[in-house]
């Protein structure tokens, strides 16, 4: 007789271990189901979810309007293949070119997520050849675009692209200076893709006026300007879209994350004459576009737009870095972002020890790095939520401050 027991009644976190590539480290908590900007664990714990799926759940958790949508379509039809069209499908499209301001001459290509996006961005770019001569692609240090070979050789992360070398080629990296971008962007340039935050380098900020400089090199070197705004869409940053900061009209954008509350999705929207550059053929996908998920990203993309979430993420951002700042915690040497995607800038490198605080107090955050952490709440938070976030995180800044030997930053300084 077997007495070992059987894989299902082992503890979770053997079974992750023991069933899953290693791909990630191992998670502190097995998340049980959410309602709002709260979620509950196995055990029955209750967390503040400021992190919010990475920038993904837009409406929270359990959202209704979401929760509707997706019952009724899938009770309809999930997937019809790319092979015909689907109501949702063209709603989304038809969306999308409106909030971006793609207008009339713009096209949408789904996708299944951000990576498969700049995947799609990234053909795109080839395709801008012009004579032919037009082979460099140009990318940020430090910039984050997925995880695929394409997506990969975008990024500006040697540690990442190391153990799969060698890339696929034509992609340079450059600092984010005026300097670095006049002195590389001329008539061999095919497109230049730039995030509009950093949000994987841990919320990082653009020099003012950087996306209005590439767009004038790359309009006057016949360059495309694609701006990858998997994080940064769908009112994140309290615009519907990052560039909209600026006022420029990319030639494409990329798009994924929050625009639909979870349901996996992504989109290349093209702009003006980059809308002609793709042909029959060109390139694919089985799920992009399906109605399950087109269907999804219509409720949420909606109700962000009926509940005036974009002014609420405006709004609440800048309550919350005020907050953070009123907290006096000689750990917190500033804050950056915009919107609902806030980047917490650590004077010493803590990050671990409060993630682990915070969760120890009920709050999920996320680090970007030794000294940097990420907030990304739903959309949907209000006083009540910001409340919370102030009492959980101040007694987590507390905790890691009485326990760290040399608490004090050199600089303190709180930065919009």
């Amino acid at each position: 007789m077997n007495d070992q027991p059987s894989a299902a009644n082992a503890p979770w976190k053997q079974r992750y271990e023991h069933d899953l590539v290693s791909t990630f480290s191992t998670p502190p908590l097995l998340l049980d189901r959410g309602e709002g900007a709260w979620v509950w664990d196995a055990e029955g714990r209750k967390y503040l979810d400021f992190l919010g799926g990475i920038a993904v759940n837009s409406l929270g958790h359990a959202h209704p309007a979401l929760v509707e949508a997706v019952t009724r379509q899938v009770s309809l039809a999930a997937h019809v293949s790319n092979l015909f069209a689907s109501a949702p499908q063209l709603e989304l499209a038809e969306r999308l070119k409106r909030l971006t301001g793609a207008g009339e001459a713009g096209r949408v290509f789904f996708a299944n997520s951000g990576t498969e996006a700049n995947e799609a961005a990234f053909k795109l770019a080839r395709l801008n050849r012009g004579t032919g001569s037009r082979t460099r692609i140009i990318a940020l240090e430090n910039a984050f675009h997925g995880r695929s070979m394409g997506a990969l050789a975008l990024t500006g992360k040697a540690y990442m692209r190391e153990p799969f070398l060698p890339m696929v080629p034509g992609v340079e990296h450059i600092p984010a200076t005026f300097e670095a971008l006049e002195a590389a962007i001329d008539a061999s340039v095919a497109a230049v893709f730039i995030e509009p935050l950093q949000g994987e380098a841990g919320v990082i900020e653009l020099p003012a006026g950087f996306l209005s400089k590439a767009r004038e090199l790359t309009e006057r070197n016949g360059a495309l300007l694609i701006l990858d705004e998997v994080q940064t869409g769908a009112g994140r940053t309290g615009d519907w879209f990052g560039f909209q900061h600026e006022g420029i009209t990319p030639d494409a954008i990329t798009l994924a994350k929050g625009m639909a509350g979870g349901v996996p999705i992504g989109a290349l929207v093209t702009f003006g004459a980059a809308s002609q550059l793709f042909h029959t053929g060109q390139h694919g996908t089985t799920f992009g576009g399906n109605p399950l998920a087109t269907a999804a990203a219509n409720a949420v993309l909606g109700e962000i737009e009926r509940a005036g979430l974009v002014e609420n993420a405006r709004i609440r951002g800048e309550q919350l870095k005020q907050l953070i700042a009123g907290l006096g915690s000689p750990l917190v040497a500033g804050t950056r972002g915009r919107g609902l995607l806030i980047g917490i800038a650590l004077a010493q490198p803590v990050s671990g020890e409060l993630v682990a605080a915070a969760r120890d107090q009920g709050l999920i955050i996320n680090a970007t790095g030794p000294d940097s952490i990420r907030l990304a709440p739903p959309l949907i938070i209000g006083d009540l939520e910001l409340r919370e976030f102030r009492d959980r995180f101040g007694a987590a800044l507390a905790k890691v401050a009485a326990t760290t030997a040399d608490s004090e930053p050199t600089t303190r300084k709180v930065t919009a």
